[in-house]
């Protein structure tokens, strides 16, 4: 059993490793060696875990995925203190969108996985997966919102899911690329939120 853990471990560990030199350097610089090296394991260790580069992007992809849903459930959660839906929402689009400074490098990770997903059929299949409960989340909020009043029912909760999970993933792109500040942006799923009340 332990042998299991230290493996688990491992994996999270080079999985880590690859995100870093994603977000230092881009997808290029993923290689068994440098992962290695920012790991601080051998190369043995590393292929031991990952048959192949492919199955070491997938874990790493896997990894980020759930951090990204983990800060969503813990948006839910908080919502089982009674609280607006409009704060809720924004909230949790912000925090989809990954526009705060502790975020910065789990955005260029996402984006830069999100760039090769038309190249990779499985890593296509883990972001098709993410958003999807992504897409969910939004619409259970939006549906609380109009469970409560603050949102009108004339709204189709999943279009409207639709829209503001495209609006939020895209800000993380033009935040990235600099186009927009973090602020600006934060300012963008504001407005798109106020729209929906009443």
């Amino acid at each position: 059993m332990p042998k299991q853990v230290d493996y688990e471990e491992r994996r999270a560990r080079i999985a880590d490793a690859v995100c870093a030199l994603i977000a230092r350097s881009g997808m290029e610089s993923v290689s068994l060696r440098d992962v290695a090296a920012e790991a601080e394991v051998s190369m043995g260790a590393v292929q031991r875990c990952f048959r192949t580069k492919e199955d070491m992007l997938l874990f790493a992809l896997e990894h980020v995925s759930q951090h990204v849903s983990e800060r969503a459930d813990r948006r839910i959660a908080a919502a089982s203190e009674p609280q607006a839906a409009a704060t809720l929402l924004w909230h949790t689009l912000t925090q989809l969108a990954l526009l705060d400074a502790e975020s910065r490098e789990q955005a260029h990770v996402w984006v830069a996985f999100v760039g090769h997903a038309a190249a990779s059929e499985r890593l296509g299949a883990v972001l098709r997966e993410t958003y999807a409960r992504l897409h969910d989340l939004v619409v259970w909020i939006v549906r609380y919102g109009q469970d409560t009043g603050e949102i009108s029912r004339h709204f189709d909760a999943v279009q409207e899911a639709r829209s503001l999970l495209a609006v939020a993933d895209g800000l993380t792109v033009q935040v990235l690329a600099g186009h927009q500040s973090a602020e600006t942006a934060r300012d963008v799923l504001q407005r798109h939120v106020r729209h929906l009340l009443r």
